[in-house]
């Protein structure tokens, strides 16, 4: 009912920003009802962790390691979530998956590879 496609990932040097975005498209039913959009990642050989959610009002949470250099902000007209990562480090080196809720079902995207080298 909702497909999340991310872009934006790539290879980065330590410290080099980058800016992640997810599209929601699909039923519109479901799309109009989207609450909370977000981020987790995924590095290899690790479970998969939440980085930042939005809800549809604003409210956001961060994951305790990116806050001060990850900013989340949505587009409710567009359907689309951003992450600008900033000062990026290699430990932020993961697949960073796009996830959504609507009606009470979670949506994820495919993902998107980030790489940091040092």
């Amino acid at each position: 009912q909702v497909q999340l496609v991310e872009s934006g990932g790539g290879l980065v040097q330590a410290g080099e920003s980058l800016r992640l975005s997810c599209a929601a498209s699909g039923s519109i039913f479901f799309v109009n009802r989207i609450n909370t959009m977000g981020w987790y990642r995924q590095a290899p050989g690790k479970q998969r962790e939440l980085v930042a959610t939005m809800s549809r009002y604003g409210s956001t949470t961060y994951a305790d390691s990116v806050k001060g250099r990850f900013t989340i902000s949505r587009d409710n007209v567009r359907n689309t979530v951003y992450l600008q990562m900033n000062n990026l480090k290699p430990e932020d080196t993961a697949v960073y998956y796009c996830n959504s809720d609507s009606i009470g079902s979670n949506y994820w995207g495919r993902g998107t590879q980030v790489t940091v080298s040092s």
